[in-house]
This record gives C-alpha cells, structure tokens and sequence, in this order.
C-alpha cells in the first residue's frame, strides 16, 4: 500500500498506521478513506495528497 504525502504540510499519510484519531483504521488505503477526510494537521481535504515513492 502506498503512502501519501500532504502538500500543504508534508504529513505523511501511511495506510499501516492509518489515523485512529480520525476513525481511519490501520490498514485502510488512501483510496478507501471517505472523501470527507481532512489532514489531522492543517485540516485539506484529500484532494491536497499525492503518492509517495
């Protein structure tokens, strides 16, 4: 699974990890994430993400 990265603030979103905080659980592709999900940090929405390599 691929991790994305914020380009707003560089959080990195890693689908092991997930985001417990936000109801994400690990294991969840970015894909999957529901579209209303904001970064935990400077609150975009999911369009602010791109792949990581």
């Amino acid at each position: 699974m691929k991790k994305y990265r914020c380009t707003i603030c560089d959080y990195i979103y890693d689908p092991v990890l997930g985001d417990p905080d936000s109801g994400i659980a690990p294991g969840t592709p970015f894909e999957q994430i529901p579209d209303d999900w904001i970064c935990p940090i400077c609150q975009v929405d999911k369009s602010n993400f791109e792949p990581v390599d």
